[in-house]
């Protein structure tokens, strides 16, 4: 079974960048990140394939981008050109329809002047 751990929120400016990291550990070969916003849905932001293929949610495309490191059971979401409207808890866990990793109680990023 595949556990999860993710870190590297923060509160940011508007404009600004931050990289989420999701440790893992176990056989994983894809990753999907997601947040949830106040009062809002869990939201699907972004996956990668177990062949490095990312898909992104228009909300976060052209600035968002999700890698692995090469020697490392990391995945990271970098976010660039932050909004308020990107404020949420992060989480890193499998892509729809496959089963849930364990852990991952998210971290918080806030977008706020």
């Amino acid at each position: 079974q595949v556990h999860v751990e993710e870190s590297g929120g923060g509160l940011v400016q508007p404009g600004g960048s931050l990289n989420l990291s999701c440790v893992f550990s176990g056989a994983m070969y894809r990753m999907g990140w997601y947040r949830q916003a106040p009062g809002k849905q869990r939201e699907l932001v972004a996956t990668r394939d177990e062949f490095g293929i990312a898909i992104y949610a228009d909300s976060v495309k052209g600035r968002f981008t999700v890698s692995k490191a090469s020697d490392k059971n990391i995945v990271y979401l970098q976010m660039n050109n932050l909004t308020p409207e990107d404020t949420a808890v992060y989480y890193c866990n499998a892509p729809p329809g496959y089963r849930e990793y364990e852990g991952g109680k998210g971290t918080q990023v806030t977008v706020s002047s």
